[in-house]
């Protein structure tokens, strides 16, 4: 059998200074890549999202693209479908109504550039243009909110 020609303490500095290299290298890894922003903030909207505020939605879509959009489908009970469509780079601001436990996520575009689009209405078919898209979200605390928001500011940046 082989023995060591390094003492005990050797051994034991060289092992710490090996352990000691590793969590160095871990503080070097690369940030987030663009799937694992979409991914978060898909999580994160998908979690959030609050269908109890209207009782008449009989299913809904939400999610944010890889191309920076987010899309919103509401369809109701009666056929009625609602859609949002928002270009991340035209978003202005960001605000938060609530408390931890339920609220409203404000999106608000520059000028008129959400798309809203309905179906199946009674009143006809309509498009229209909107300033301010209203997520109704549950649970989300300022941690959730501020990577929320990190995640779609990265995406606004992305499509500059």
């Amino acid at each position: 059998m082989a023995k060591s020609v390094l003492s005990k303490s050797r051994k034991i500095v060289f092992l710490f200074s090996i352990i000691a290299g590793a969590v160095v290298s871990l503080c070097f890894v690369a940030g987030m890549t663009d799937q694992d922003w979409l991914s978060w903030g898909n999580k994160c909207l998908n979690e959030s999202y609050d269908p109890s505020t209207d009782i008449k939605i009989k299913k809904w879509e939400l999610s944010l693209t890889d191309d920076s959009f987010i899309r919103l489908r509401k369809t109701y009970q009666n056929g009625k479908q609602e859609y949002f469509s928002f270009y991340l780079q035209k978003l202005d601001d960001i605000e938060y109504l609530g408390n931890v436990n339920n609220g409203t996520l404000e999106l608000k575009s520059k000028s008129d550039d959400i798309i809203v689009q309905t179906y199946n209405d009674r009143k006809g078919n309509v498009d229209s243009m909107a300033s301010v898209l209203n997520i109704p979200v549950k649970n989300m605390g300022n941690e959730r909110l501020d990577s929320l928001e990190q995640a779609l500011n990265y995406f606004k940046s992305k499509g500059l």
